[in-house]
């Protein structure tokens, strides 16, 4: 079953072709920042697999592995969409907060979780990595 979903204000429409049974949180500081909040919710399809239509916006920014992610949101509300780096290969992160049949599907891993912040604990049954697990 494909997933959709859309930004805050309708500008954007999403579509992921292939059905995706778990999730990432991520507690990298630039997921915080980029989300304004404690980690962003990912899911990681085939760039092949995403369609991102109406007002896209771009920015490019280096992550700590010195790759350039490319940061993908609503020109017009600013909601996070996705986001493409070199270190997913042929997929891209496409933010789960924006795809409603994501409340109900459970995490697989925690990235990041050595910048968790206090008071958040453990997602049970999620694999915990302190970074980025080698691709």
């Amino acid at each position: 079953m494909p997933h959709t979903g859309s930004c805050l204000c309708g500008a954007v429409q999403i579509k992921v072709a292939s059905t995706q049974e778990k999730q990432i949180a991520c507690h990298c500081t630039d997921c915080q920042q980029t989300s304004g909040s404690a980690h962003s919710t990912n899911i990681l399809p085939k760039i092949s697999e995403v369609e991102l239509t109406g007002n896209v916006k771009e920015y490019n920014s280096k992550a700590a592995s010195g790759n350039t992610v490319t940061r993908l949101f609503c020109g017009t509300c600013g909601s996070a969409l996705a986001h493409k780096s070199k270190a997913f290969g042929d997929a891209m992160a496409v933010q789960t907060g924006n795809l409603p049949d994501f409340r109900t599907i459970p995490f697989a891993a925690e990235l990041f979780v050595k910048n968790r912040w206090t008071g958040l604990p453990p997602i049970p049954e999620a694999d915990q990595a302190q970074t980025m697990p080698d691709a």
